[in-house]
């Protein structure tokens, strides 16, 4: 007897695929006594165990408890030159024998197998194994997650549907994912028409929730690779505004919203005082918070007033680079829900509970398979 095996692909990256997947996992849990999870090819590895894994793999391994190899769960880790090497001396069956040796391991004995996929269906197609390729090798169906809108993401769909059915591999339907709340209702209705026409079930409309796309002080210190030059406290800080101190202090005062992270030179004392007594004088009806601080151009304020800072429980990271490009680099951040950030990994099991048809996928899974 087969097991149900999922594989959970997308449009393009940043789509949701692990937010969906991790929600998955744990809606189908309530369902199944044994769920396992493997992402075959992976393009953002870090170490775990000595080995080089994909970060959503160790993700969902620390989140959901599994309890099988971390490298079984991500047999094929892209790194640099990785591609490269392949063109000129590749040996394809290797990747595939990886593949599916670790995809039977973690399978043994498991009612259901959630495979996440790494970017649109193409993606990986330049070493052959594309997520449609891969969709196929493990003979599983595709459930293709999207982001909110109209017109892009039928394109997007259409595009991908296109890889996937060359490869034979059947796509159930679609998860709609990042609606606006104000386009809600609109989104939903006029896919589900568009859709309908063109054959497409739609399994599930999630609505954008900021709390998954605002990063914490974590997150900003690992993606950026920026110093911490305080105290390792306020890590977990959620960011939720940009603050650029560029100007008078009494200014500033304007600006500052709560959770504001704020950037501004090491030498303008008079914005960190001024905004770090807002902080410290804060009333419940002005709501000013400051989550954390990025100093920028290298230069590290007087140690009077970093110890003032740290007081505050403020974390400081410093930046060698101008105010201008620190700020940029924030504000083009893509965040990823780290094994640390409980919050939005209930969050992401809420919103696939809530908002996703999983009856309706399983239903999708058995049909026409022999299980």
């Amino acid at each position: 007897m087969m097991q149900k095996r999922i594989f959970v692909a997308a449009t393009k990256q940043n789509d949701g695929k692990t937010t969906i997947s991790l929600g998955l996992i744990k809606a189908f849990r309530k369902r199944f006594n044994r769920v396992g999870f493997i992402k075959p090819v992976g393009q953002r590895y870090v170490f775990e165990h000595g080995c080089k894994v994909d970060e959503d793999s160790v993700l969902i391994e620390k989140v959901c408890g599994m309890r099988c190899s971390i490298k079984d769960m991500s047999p094929v880790a892209i790194d640099k030159g990785f591609t490269e090497n392949y063109i000129k001396r590749g040996d394809h069956r290797k990747l595939v024998d990886s593949i599916i040796s670790s995809f039977e391991r973690i399978a043994k004995r498991k009612d259901l197998v959630v495979i996440e996929g790494t970017g649109h269906a193409g993606v990986g197609s330049i070493f052959d194994l594309s997520n449609a390729r891969v969709a196929n090798l493990l003979d599983a169906k595709v459930i293709l997650v999207t982001a909110g809108g109209i017109g892009k993401p039928m394109d997007e769909i259409e595009l991908n549907m296109a890889l996937f059915e060359k490869e034979g591999v059947d796509v159930i339907g679609v998860i709609i994912n990042k609606v606006l709340a104000s386009k809600y209702k609109k989104v939903k209705e006029i896919l589900k028409m568009g859709l309908k026409r063109k054959g497409i079930d739609v399994l599930g409309v999630i609505p954008y929730t900021p709390n998954l796309s605002n990063p914490t002080i974590q997150n900003i210190a690992e993606e950026t690779r920026l110093k911490l030059i305080s105290k390792k406290v306020g890590m977990s800080n959620v960011v939720r505004n940009i603050f650029i101190g560029a100007m008078e202090p009494h200014d500033a005062l304007d600006y500052i919203e709560t959770d504001s992270l704020l950037i501004t030179p090491g030498d303008r004392e008079d914005i960190i005082m001024t905004v770090l007594m807002a902080h410290l004088l804060k009333k419940p009806k002005r709501k000013i918070s400051i989550s954390g601080i990025i100093l920028t151009g290298g230069i590290v304020p007087n140690e009077k007033i970093m110890r003032l800072i740290e007081s505050a429980d403020i974390p400081v990271l410093l930046s060698a680079e101008h105010t201008y490009k620190a700020a940029s680099e924030i504000h083009d951040l893509v965040v990823k829900i780290g094994p640390q950030d409980k919050g939005k990994t209930k969050i992401a099991e809420s919103l696939v509970e809530n908002y996703v048809d999983v009856d309706k996928i399983l239903g999708k899974i058995k049909q026409g398979s022999s299980y």
